[in-house]
């Protein structure tokens, strides 16, 4: 299915207006998911960036919102988590003019990005917050000690220094609170379904598996896959790799059926 982008204003958040691109399947079916996506970039990218992941899930027929969530306050926390529940809440409410009533919402995310989405459905959690249909992360980067095995990867694919930079500037106001690195969250139960995806060439990968066995065990419903080697994941967030891109009918065919199945219970 070809792809249609289109640049927008969500000019009626409560924090104010934000720009967002939207990417949709030039024939999508009634009642498609539509997907609060926020991309990488290491908590330092401002403004709207192509997204490889959100075309990817838009030509199978999803809506896929990519706001510009550093801009607006500021990229230190909690200020583009404040951005990012404020856009999840004017879509729960109004939906901007997408989808229908039978559309579910999710929140979803790459890198950086899947921190801040997990960070939205520990909040819509926390305010009874019953809109959300489930979650979406793809190599979250949820744990500021970078400290697993996996970790000692990302000198080779150059995003060591970058991802310390990027939790220098998020962390700067001197906390780590549960929202801010949601691996060291307490209370993980009650949260809406998750699909979660990384590779085995991925220096996210042992970060984003403990998070998500923590999420099945306090009773959440989790479905994981953990591509193989060789795929070019690491290119979603910006991560060098000599690999073509062959990680998309991968991404497609989890996300159908995550889909699938929120949409049956």
């Amino acid at each position: 299915m070809s792809v249609d982008v289109k640049d927008m204003m969500l000019d009626k958040v409560a924090i104010g207006p934000v720009s967002a691109r939207v990417y949709q399947g030039a024939d999508f079916a009634k009642g498609p998911p539509i997907v609060l996506f926020f991309g990488g970039g290491a908590f330092l990218d401002q403004g709207p960036a192509e997204s490889q992941v959100a075309e990817c899930l838009a030509s199978i027929g999803a809506i896929v919102v990519v706001p510009d969530y550093l801009t607006p306050l500021g990229g230190a926390f909690p200020k583009p988590l404040e951005v990012g529940f404020s856009i999840f809440s004017y879509l729960a409410k109004k939906r901007a003019g997408l989808g229908d009533r039978k559309s579910l919402l999710l929140v979803g995310g790459e890198e950086a990005g899947g921190n801040i989405a997990a960070a939205v459905a520990f909040k819509a959690r926390d305010h009874f917050a019953k809109e959300l249909d489930g979650q979406v992360l793809l190599s979250p980067l949820v744990d500021a000690f970078m400290g697993s095995a996996s970790m000692r990867e990302a000198d080779a694919i150059g995003m060591r220094a970058r991802w310390t930079e990027g939790w220098s500037q998020y962390l700067s106001a001197g906390v780590c609170h549960p929202y801010a690195a949601p691996c060291l969250c307490s209370r993980m139960a009650g949260l809406a379904p998750t699909l979660l995806l990384t590779a085995n060439d991925d220096p996210l990968r042992d970060e984003a598996v403990g998070f998500a066995e923590r999420l099945e065990q306090a009773g959440n419903k989790v479905r994981q896959h953990v591509l193989p080697a060789g795929t070019g994941w690491p290119s979603i967030y910006g991560g060098k790799t000599d690999a073509a891109a062959t990680w998309q009918d991968s991404v497609r065919q989890q996300f159908a059926s995550f889909i699938k199945d929120i949409g049956q219970h």
